[in-house]
């Protein structure tokens, strides 16, 4: 009997009532070699540090975009051989999690994952997904994951109405649906009624002692449509905060080179940066 192209599969097991988490063998073996490493890992540290020494563990991980993209229902999707900047960010999330409950199951990771990707901890489709990273910073808030620490430190005042999704469906192919998209313009509209903080670029160097390692960055932008166009961890080296990513533009999660001032200087559509902190 000729078997179904993986594709088919991913497709057909939603509709016949199985909840599917997408996982090649290759991230499965990956991850399950963090969660063995985390039993290692000094339980004392605090959120910041294991988050900082975690993130390293990724280094040299090939950047791949759109892994989240797949046909069909909304799935739960984890891939650790390739990650993106959201997807490198939220695998650190899930793993200092574990590390600070004392969990390495896979069980537990897939739980963390959709708890931290979806609105309601729980994937409820498309629209559920936090698409929009400066909801993601409100809402994983509002689960007690972190702390938006950014007008505290210095932050100002940031406009946030982002609208690129919805005016620019062809770009998603979910949003082919008129449902998805109707549902992410009341995400969009609930968005614009929130109050943002932003450190501007140019502000960052003389408040950077405030950053401690492990912090999560969130670079914001200049494109009016837009929230964030970039997030990583903030990380500290010879006494300069620098930022711990996936890159696009070096294919790989690096340690950025230049302190994370000169690195949003030039840029000229990233205009500074929101800054969240592990409850």
């Amino acid at each position: 009997m000729k078997k179904l192209p993986i594709f088919l599969i991913h497709l057909l097991l939603p509709f016949l009532g199985f909840s599917q988490t997408v996982c090649t063998p290759e991230s499965r073996a990956k991850l399950e070699s963090f969660l063995t490493k985390l039993e290692s890992l000094d339980k004392n540290p605090s959120a910041n540090e294991l988050a900082a020494e975690i993130g390293q563990w990724f280094l040299k991980t090939e950047y791949v975009e759109k892994t989240l993209e797949i046909p069909g229902p909304e799935q739960l999707v984890i891939n650790l051989q390739g990650v993106d900047c959201t997807t490198y960010l939220e695998s650190v999330v899930a793993l200092t999690r574990l590390a600070k409950q004392g969990e390495n199951s896979m069980e537990a990771f897939e739980k963390e994952l959709e708890t931290i990707r979806y609105r309601h901890s729980k994937n409820e489709g498309y629209p559920s997904r936090l698409h929009y990273f400066s909801d993601w910073l409100a809402q994983n808030e509002t689960k007690g994951i972190l702390t938006d620490i950014t007008q505290e430190i210095g932050g100002v005042a940031y406009p946030n109405a982002p609208t690129f999704m919805t005016e620019n469906p062809q770009f998603y192919p979910q949003l082919s649906d008129p449902k998805n998209v109707e549902e992410l313009k009341k995400v969009e509209a609930e968005l614009a009624k929130k109050s943002f903080h932003y450190i501007p670029k140019d502000k960052i160097q003389s408040l950077e002692s405030k950053i401690q390692s492990g912090d999560m960055i969130a670079i914001t932008t200049s494109i009016k449509n837009l929230d964030m166009v970039h997030v990583g961890f903030a990380f500290e080296r010879n006494g300069r905060i620098h930022i711990m990513h996936a890159s696009s533009k070096n294919k790989e999660v690096e340690i950025s080179s230049m302190p994370l001032s000169d690195y949003l200087a030039a840029n000229k559509s990233q205009s500074g940066i929101m800054v969240g902190r592990w409850k």
